[in-house]
């Protein structure tokens, strides 16, 4: 088996990684409500450099890249420019793919949308609730963060700043009645003009991590070997 040495977030160090025959990658993509930036093109060019290295050791790469195509930004975006989000989106994937090629870097095997994994984003939704993982807050579902002693390993951050990415990075730390100010949001019921599905958990739409936690689990399963993105997604996203 050929072993790499990667870069591990969780403890800061540079590790080995023991590659298996197939391997399974996974890199959060973007939110098309704007243009791709310098941050984007570094991001998906390293993870295209590693995932051809590794395809060049004869190792078959799965890499899934996510579009999160229904989130808090695009939302207001698309308001804001009097279009439809389902529109700014298809247009500014369009400008994407076209900076990846100049770029030369290759497209992802698997490219979901989340508007695409709505039925396995409820599932996971109705799988976590089932087994205690959340609780409801006028009409909202959330994670319950205690119920997972690991949440927050990843970062290693301390609570100020946990909380405080939090806050700035699509959280509502501050919100009454929740258990824990770093739970999020996994379902929560769409204002008006917002998209909306009518589902076994309720009429509304998806929290933004929930989704690529579907979305991974469809493509790669349960475990993935490589799981990547920019540095700002770290916390809360990737925890």
């Amino acid at each position: 088996m050929v072993s790499m040495r990667l870069h591990d977030t969780a403890t800061g160090q540079i590790r080995p990684f023991e590659v298996p025959r197939r391997v399974g990658m996974y890199v959060c993509g973007i939110t098309p409500y704007d243009a791709a930036h310098v941050g984007h093109a570094v991001t998906f060019l390293t993870y295209d450099l590693l995932r051809r290295r590794l395809e060049d050791l004869g190792h078959d790469v799965t890499m899934v890249r996510n579009v999160t195509d229904v989130d808090d930004s695009i939302l207001p975006r698309a308001s804001e420019l009097g279009v439809h989000y389902a529109d700014l989106a298809t247009d500014e994937m369009r400008r994407f793919r076209e900076q990846m090629e100049a770029l030369n870097i290759r497209p992802p095997s698997e490219e979901p949308f989340a508007t695409q994994h709505i039925d396995d984003i409820v599932d996971l939704i109705k799988h976590l609730s089932d087994a205690g993982y959340t609780y409801e807050l006028e009409g909202s579902i959330y994670f319950d963060v205690v119920k997972a002693p690991s949440f927050g390993q990843l970062s290693g951050y301390g609570i100020k700043l946990q909380r405080g990415f939090f806050q700035v990075r699509g959280g509502d730390p501050d919100r009454i009645g929740k258990r824990n100010p770093l739970d999020f949001v996994v379902w929560q019921p769409s204002a008006d003009g917002e998209p909306s599905w009518d589902t076994r958990i309720g009429r509304g739409r998806p929290g933004w991590h929930i989704e690529c936690s579907a979305m991974s689990m469809a493509f790669l399963g349960a475990t993935i070997d490589l799981h990547g993105g920019g540095t700002d997604l770290i916390f809360p996203h990737h925890e």
